[in-house]
């Protein structure tokens, strides 16, 4: 029985990482990236570590259609940010660890970002998935699907008690 799986963002970092393995254990993966030109770099940097690689460019044509890469739900003021002496490329891991008050001003929560961030976030997810779903019933196979994201895009379970 041939077993599949499907890995999006398959381009770079996480994703590639996940797709080497998969691979080498004669799983058939489906590789996704955000743009045609990411999913053949990925391709030739797979080929260059001995994995056997078929290339079907349609399919991640399709997948293409579907926005999923984490958006930020607030705006950053990355100049007030760095006259703070903070790297706008790392804030957030700083933003867990201080007081929030720290960030007044300088980071901002709109409608507008809340709207997009939702969309792509928790809608973009929900689409991948979907689209996925026809190709994972034709599996005779367990079937799972394994979200992993940055914190920009981490699901997580609120009850009515623990919502903020």
């Amino acid at each position: 029985m041939c077993r599949y799986a499907v890995v999006t963002g398959a381009d770079k970092g996480i994703g590639l990482e996940i797709v080497q393995p998969l691979a080498s254990l004669g799983i058939v993966v489906v590789l996704t990236a955000r743009n045609e030109t990411g999913g053949r770099d990925a391709i030739t940097k797979l080929h260059q570590l001995c994995l056997s690689i078929d290339t079907d460019i349609k399919v991640s044509r399709y997948f293409a259609q579907i926005n999923n890469a984490g958006a930020s739900c607030v705006e950053v003021d990355e100049e007030s940010l760095q006259t703070m002496n903070v790297d706008p490329a790392t804030w957030m891991q700083l933003s867990c660890k201080v007081d929030k008050t720290l960030f007044q001003g300088v980071i901002t929560e709109t409608y507008m970002k809340a709207d997009e961030c939702l969309n792509t976030n928790y809608y973009g997810v929900k689409r991948v998935t979907m689209a996925l779903l026809p190709l994972l019933q034709l599996s005779s196979a367990k079937v799972r699907i394994v979200n992993l994201s940055s914190l920009r895009g981490e699901l997580k379970v609120y009850s009515r008690n623990s919502a903020a």
